[in-house]
Formats: C-alpha cells, sequence, structure tokens
C-alpha cells in the first residue's frame, strides 16, 4: 500500500502518479492512498512511481499489508478487473460489430483491412495488459480470451473477403 502528498502544483504530477498507480492494477482506497499486489510483475514500475512522487517534491509512505482473511483487498483487485474485462467485451462487440457494417457497405478495400488489423493489435495489448494485472482471476476473463479470438476469425473472414474482392475484375 502507498499513500502520498504531492505538491498541489503543478497538477501534471499528481495525474501521471495517478495514470501509473492505474496502470500498475492498483486499486484506490481514498485520495492519495492505494493498494496494490506485490509482485515481480508490479515491484519494479512501483519503485518508478515512488521515486517519481520524491522527484515531484512529493512525499510517498509505502506499507507493507496483509490482506484480511474475509479477502477485502482480493475482492477490489478482482471488482476492477472484473470492469475492465466488461469493457474490453464491449469493445469487442463494438469491433465485431465495425466488420460487420464494413461488410455489409461493401467496403472491402486494403486500407479498411490495415486499419481493421491495427483495431485488433490495439484490442490484444489492450487484453495483454489487463490479464497482466488480473491475479486473481476475474470471473470474465476467460470470456474476454474467446471474445478475442472470435475478433481475429472475423478479421480473417474480413481479409478473405478483401482479398476475393481484389481478384475481381
Amino acid at each position: 500500500m502507498i499513500t502520498y502528498r504531492l505538491p498541489a502544483e503543478p497538477s501534471r504530477h499528481r495525474v501521471a502518479v495517478w495514470r501509473e498507480l492505474r496502470r500498475l492494477g492498483a486499486v484506490a482506497l481514498q485520495q492519495g492512498t492505494w493498494a496494490l499486489p506485490d509482485g515481480e510483475g508490479f515491484d519494479t514500475r512501483f519503485a518508478q512511481v515512488v521515486d517519481s512522487i520524491r522527484a515531484a517534491g512529493g512525499q510517498p509512505v509505502v506499507l507493507a499489508v496483509a490482506d484480511s482473511e474475509d479477502g477485502v483487498l482480493e475482492e477490489l483487485f478482482t471488482g476492477q478487473r472484473e470492469a475492465e474485462w466488461a469493457e474490453f467485451l464491449s469493445d469487442c462487440g463494438k469491433y465485431e460489430t465495425e466488420l460487420a457494417g464494413e461488410i455489409a457497405k461493401g467496403k472491402l478495400t486494403l486500407a479498411e483491412l490495415d486499419e481493421e488489423e491495427q483495431s485488433l493489435d490495439r484490442l490484444r495489448r489492450w487484453y495483454r495488459a489487463i490479464r497482466a494485472r488480473d491475479l486473481f482471476g476475474a470471473p470474465s476473463a476467460e470470456a474476454a480470451e474467446q471474445r478475442l479470438k472470435d475478433c481475429a476469425e472475423a478479421l480473417d473472414d474480413f481479409a478473405e473477403r478483401v482479398y476475393q474482392a481484389r481478384e475481381r475484375p
């Protein structure tokens, strides 16, 4: 757990710390107090956050905390990951809808294929980032993995249609 104080100005330091803690998968417990899991994937980046707080003239206090017997922190971490998975699943749906729309419009161009490949790459990066933070296995993780595979299959189908359209005279 970390609690810290930062000077009010410039605000960019507060925002940078907040964003990095969120990227790490930390859970905000209250203003300036965050909990995050211990582990190899977190330690180096967490140390960088602590250093950035000090460099900005702030005062970090780092505490080792054992989760209570009822697993409150684990539930908070899992709940936060579940919310991220829900947003990810929603974006997968939007991606599949976008592909279906392009097919329906007959917009079967290489430029569109490149754009859709980039969108799938973004979904893959996002999936890996959430998966790395999902230490306790949120319930929707499996559905997200399957949905990402479905998106890849939909892109394969779209690519096949683009290449077929290019071969027609």
